[in-house]
């Protein structure tokens, strides 16, 4: 299905209501052009916020789906922006009867979990966005997910999770009435600015976590590089959430003059696309750093390892030496004990027994013996 901007509100409300509706099969059995006469009824359910708009002034403000398409058809040049937090299956089976929704973009919508991406279905617009918000007690980022349906006189907004707020965007768009007048069109390129403006504190975020792990890196800590990890991987997942942002927006810019936008929205999405351009950016200056980071990390723990481990072997060298110093006094002092023990034996008949001189002997000898081996052992310095 090929990617175009939204066409004018004016040529889109009359072939919107002179072409019947493709509905989904999972909905309904009516058939019929335009809308259904009797939509299914709905409670207000998951609805966040309902209303109906004539010339950018809220006019009604229904307090469930039924009520909020009688309230469509019963005013001229209507538009309605009705906000769903992640509806079931029978709420937006009600949402694709009564604006003739394809059935790939409902399916999408409720299993959720899509990329950024947009795509058109006849008259209907269906884009994928993912919002972005920094949580500083864990120092972790948390992702929802919206999905917007953009008709010629409509806009669904479906989020799953709990960011982004969309409450500020109609409380700033209907303050702005022109703003709101120009149509779902404004709604969209409004809701994309609110997005993309909540990444710059993300951004922030991971700049200063980037500035910690520098810090705990060079002061060897021992628990940085699981860190160095997590945060790489935080970084892709938000890397994913904006990237395809840019390939929306640039599909919508592509149309400005063949559908010819307002000039103001004009305005409104070149600045969200120099947002998303910047927010990129960092995005890959950051995973560089921290391939940067990572690397060097791993170089000073390797030199921390050499150096524990010629540590060690200077320990294991030092010790050599005073087993060598050890031993060498132990062998000085055995030699004296053997000659005294061969002396000391009680033995009849034993040779030199009665010689004169044998005690001296005995002592010479061991005194010559001691004086071989430490000169040996000094010479081999054992000692």
């Amino acid at each position: 299905m090929s990617e175009r901007p939204f066409k004018s509100l004016r040529a889109l409300t009359r072939q919107r209501r002179s072409d019947p509706p493709k509905v989904p099969p999972t909905t309904s059995s009516h058939g019929g052009g335009g809308r259904s006469s009797m939509p299914t009824p709905v409670t207000r359910g998951s609805m966040i916020d309902s209303a109906v708009y004539v010339g950018g002034d809220r006019v009604d403000s229904p307090s469930t789906l039924a009520d909020t398409y009688r309230s469509l058809h019963e005013h001229d040049d209507a538009m309605a922006w009705i906000g769903l937090y992640q509806p079931n299956q029978h709420e937006l089976a009600s949402l694709a009867e009564e604006f003739g929704l394809h059935e790939l973009a409902v399916e999408d919508a409720i299993l959720a979990h899509q990329r950024p991406k947009i795509e058109r279905y006849d008259d209907t617009l269906f884009v994928v966005l993912r919002a972005a918000w920094y949580v500083d007690e864990t120092e972790n980022i948390d992702f929802g997910e919206l999905h917007l349906f953009i008709g010629p006189d409509f806009v669904l907004t479906v989020r799953h999770g709990a960011q982004p707020d969309l409450s500020p965007v109609r409380r700033r768009m209907e303050s702005n009435p022109d703003l709101l007048r120009l149509g779902p069109e404004a709604v969209l390129y409004a809701i994309l600015d609110r997005v993309v403006d909540g990444y710059a504190p993300v951004v922030a975020g991971l700049a200063n976590d980037i500035d910690e792990i520098e810090t705990e890196m060079f002061r060897g800590d021992t628990q940085v590089s699981r860190r160095i990890y997590e945060l790489s991987r935080e970084v892709v997942e938000f890397q994913r959430a904006t990237r395809p942002l840019l390939g929306v927006v640039r599909s919508l810019a592509a149309g400005f003059s063949k559908y010819r936008t307002d000039e103001e929205l004009q305005r409104y999405l070149r600045d969200v696309e120099d947002h998303v351009i910047g927010t990129v950016e960092q995005i890959d200056e950051f995973r560089n750093l921290l391939r940067d980071i990572l690397t060097v990390n791993a170089t000073l723990v390797a030199q921390q390892q050499n150096e524990e481990m010629k540590a060690l072997s200077e320990l294991s060298v030092q010790q050599n030496d005073e087993v060598k110093k050890i031993s060498g006094w132990a062998a000085i002092l055995f030699a004296p004990t053997l000659v005294g023990t061969v002396y000391g034996m009680n033995f009849d008949f034993m040779p030199e027994l009665q010689w004169r001189y044998g005690y001296f002997m005995a002592l010479g000898l061991m005194l010559t013996v001691n004086v071989v081996l430490y000169i040996l052992f000094r010479r081999r310095n054992w000692i």
